[in-house]
């Protein structure tokens, strides 16, 4: 497909979430590939009120930078819906459906994904003494909690002893009205890509602190990334595998990437599938692509193809 068919490329990025900073690069790397391939492309800071923006930029297909809420919610994907406006990625219901841990992980159970072990409170359960924080402490420590609807390990907090666990759990609830508090699993942190509905070989990632947090993903230079991971055949095909249903699961399409651990045992837990993973020069998708030989300008020119190909046009 010739790229001037793609008639005049939008490129959002930005937005109100707390990953406003990641998106913005993000969507400047595609912006700038997308020029490169003499693709009619704009990139749009999203800062005000989107429906303003899509009039006045006048955009035939939108690629969506925008990571966390907004961007990787559903809301920007139905606003674009209502607009007539193809977009990159997956639809309103899936996106929503990703982001929030909650409901992905009840899927997940649903589909015999394996998952760790977790609990999920409500600000207002705590709030009135209806549960109590203990309650969590069957899952063993250390134990991880995170906000229901964060992104990049946003108000994420590994705990390691009791008394910590409140001061995580308020932290969590500091970006939304529900948590999770989740079982750790010591192991080996994977990712697996997914392009064109087929998983990419997987990645290890290799954090300094053995957490990958924001500092781990973002700049840390110590953070290794590699691909192919060295692990079992069987298990790496496994992963593949889980990645592959974990996406089906949400009833994403296109493209997403699913974070994984790998115990000791070499079992293997699915801990959240990323609709708009990012575009960075550190960001995973784009390694796991380039390891099948497509380079990033050929990764975002096929993510705009994928738009036609499935019929969003």
């Amino acid at each position: 497909m010739k790229v001037s068919k793609f008639g005049r490329v939008g490129v959002l990025a930005g937005g109100p979430s707390n990953e406003r900073e990641i998106s913005l690069r993000s969507g400047k790397a595609v912006h700038e590939a997308l020029i490169q391939e003499r693709v009619n492309s704009i990139f749009i800071d999203v800062r005000d009120d989107i429906r303003s923006v899509i009039r006045d930029y006048k955009m035939d297909v939108a690629f969506i930078a925008l990571h966390g809420r907004f961007g990787e919610d559903g809301t920007l994907q139905g606003i674009l819906e209502e607009a007539g406006i193809p977009y990159t990625g997956s639809g309103k219901i899936a996106s929503r459906l990703a982001i929030d841990k909650i409901a992905s992980k009840k899927l997940f159970i649903e589909k015999a994904i394996p998952v760790p072990r977790y609990i999920a409170f409500e600000k207002d359960e705590l709030s009135f003494g209806i549960r109590r924080l203990e309650d969590a402490f069957f899952l063993g420590l250390p134990i991880v909690v995170k906000p229901q609807l964060e992104g990049s390990s946003i108000g994420l907090s590994i705990v390691r002893q009791k008394s910590d666990l409140t001061d995580a759990v308020e932290k969590a609830f500091e970006y939304g009205e529900r948590a999770i508090i989740e079982e750790y699993i010591d192991g080996r942190e994977l990712t697996v890509g997914i392009l064109d509905d087929e998983p990419l070989p997987v990645i290890e990632i290799v954090a300094r602190e053995r957490v990958y947090d924001y500092k781990a993903k973002y700049t840390d230079p110590e953070t290794k990334y590699i691909c192919p991971a060295p692990i079992d055949t069987a298990i790496f095909e496994k992963a593949k595998e889980f990645g592959m249903l974990s996406h089906k699961a949400l009833g994403c399409i296109s493209f997403s990437r699913i974070d994984m651990m790998m115990d000791a045992e070499g079992d293997l837990f699915v801990l959240e599938v990323n609709t708009i993973p990012g575009m960075t020069e550190r960001s995973l998708l784009p390694k796991a692509a380039q390891a099948i030989g497509l380079n990033f300008s050929q990764l975002c020119i096929k993510l705009i193809e994928n738009v036609f190909k499935i019929g969003k046009v």
